[in-house]
């Protein structure tokens, strides 16, 4: 992907409509829409391409919502940071409420994280891969197999990895936010604190870097608290940050470095 080559075309611009500060951030590419969270009221929240609100989805029962991946047409995947749950959620576009209740759950209990726990998500469809970014303390990225189960009708067997070594490479103070690009096998991680997004190759190895610094990128002001990143198929790279805020970031051909 070779981020340093990216530069902001769309800064700081307001979310508007909405009570809560969002969270996360996945790309639809059958609706070719963007779909995030709020907390305080619990919401799934869709977005344009250009960050104009869509549609309000009320969630309940789903606890401390931090992140929504998208898995395939209609199936997303929302995490519950402080008691560690999954939710696979299908929607269509008369969804305008879930219950926690009618979704599949897979509870992990890695400990006691508080509200250090799971901030962002990303799928690899053709590896059936989930990967859950955990804050800090200890910041790392966990492989997940086997959620959400492709079919119903197999035995529900998880399996969960991590990639110490990997995890030692991440000279960033936070994760947020996680992107998984399938056509090089690459994964994005966002560090809110660092501000800063890393491109891992598939040995898990930072490559380049995106920063979300004023005078980087083309930026005019630094990123007050990226939230979440996504990337369409046209290698577009959208970023929300609080408060509720929308960025939009593209390739210049012929550029290199920062």
């Amino acid at each position: 992907m070779w981020l340093p080559d990216y530069r902001v075309v769309v800064e700081a611009q307001p979310i508007a409509g909405l009570d809560d500060d969002v969270s996360a951030l996945t790309y639809d590419p059958q609706r070719h829409s963007l779909f995030t969270v709020t907390n305080q009221p619990a919401q799934i929240i869709e977005l344009s391409l250009d960050g104009r609100l869509l549609r309000k989805i009320v969630l309940h029962g789903f606890g401390d919502t931090e992140a929504i991946e998208y898995i395939a047409p209609g199936r997303y995947v929302l995490s519950d940071e402080r008691r560690q749950r999954l939710f696979e959620v299908q929607l269509d576009d008369a969804t305008r409420e879930l219950d926690a209740s009618q979704a599949q759950q897979l509870s992990l209990g890695i400990g006691q994280m508080g509200n250090k726990g799971f901030e962002g998500l990303a799928y690899d469809a053709k590896g059936k891969r989930l990967f859950v970014a955990q804050e800090r303390d200890p910041l790392r990225i966990l492989e997940i197999h086997g959620f959400p189960q492709a079919s119903t009708d197999q035995p529900f067997a998880v399996h969960v990895l991590g990639d110490p070594e990997r995890d030692s490479r991440l000279f960033v103070r936070d994760l947020s936010s996680l992107q998984y690009d399938a056509g090089s096998g690459h994964l994005l991680a966002l560090s809110d604190e660092s501000r800063l997004v890393l491109e891992l190759d598939v040995d898990g190895k930072p490559i380049s870097s995106l920063s979300l610094l004023r005078d980087r990128q083309g930026l005019q002001r630094s990123v007050p608290q990226a939230e979440g990143v996504a990337m369409d198929g046209e290698g577009t790279l959208y970023l929300v940050s609080e408060p509720n805020l929308f960025y939009v970031f593209r390739k210049s051909t012929g550029l290199a470095g920062q």
